[in-house]
């Protein structure tokens, strides 16, 4: 029997703040701070922007239906951007992820945090963990960011992600479930996700293939 995993995104947005949005002019002191402004990295029509993260033996995204699609890979598939062409500080990240068979996690989301990278994992070790890989070489099942939640199959999750200079921020569903102080710490990820560095999204098999969807807000 073969088993299939897959990721769906439609389309993932991308919040850009810059760093004097939240500054104050001393010549302007009732100017009002800058709003940010979302940008699809996603058009649901291609994979524009988007190249095979090359993990070894991996699958080939497509798009269906306005979603990306990343099939099962031996262990890892994944997607990443072909460049790096947004801001590594002050920033958001929206995205809806779906897990529809498995029992790993189904997404792990590798992103830049100022001069290096972490990952937001959600259903990680066996499909519960949740948490940033890696913070002072600790991942997600073993740092101050690891919580554990159940993951409905076929149920779509909302994920939201803020990096600042000193903080990486979480939501699943609208609830916090990552509030990191990043201030002194070494961010990192591990060597398994290195290739979906800048930024990436990533689905792992364990015992069997998982499948899982994602979309945009």
């Amino acid at each position: 029997m073969i088993y299939r995993r897959y990721c769906r995104i439609a389309p993932i947005l991308l919040a850009l703040t810059v760093s004097c949005a939240f500054a104050v002019d001393e010549r302007k002191k009732d100017a009002k701070p800058q709003e940010a402004k979302w940008r699809s990295l996603f058009d649901g029509k291609t994979l524009e922007g988007w190249q095979t993260t090359e993990f070894g033996a991996h699958g080939k995204p497509s798009v269906e239906d306005g979603k990306l699609i990343v099939p099962a890979g031996d262990p890892l598939s994944g997607v990443t951007r072909e460049k790096d062409d947004f801001p590594h500080v002050n920033y958001e990240i929206e995205l809806e992820a779906q897990r529809v068979d498995g029992n790993d996690f189904f997404l792990a989301l590798t992103f830049p945090v100022q001069d290096s990278h972490a990952s937001l994992i959600l259903g990680g070790w066996s499909g519960g963990v949740c948490g940033i890989s890696s913070i002072n070489g600790f991942d997600a099942s073993e740092n101050p960011t690891t919580s554990f939640r159940k993951f409905d199959s076929g149920k779509w999750y909302k994920v939201r992600l803020r990096v600042t200079k000193d903080r990486l921020n979480a939501w699943l569903d609208g609830e916090e479930i990552v509030d990191a102080d990043i201030v002194d710490k070494k961010i990192s990820v591990r060597i398994e996700v290195s290739p979906s560095k800048p930024l990436g999204l990533a689905t792992y098999i364990f015992w069997r293939r998982n499948t899982s969807w994602m979309r945009g807000k």
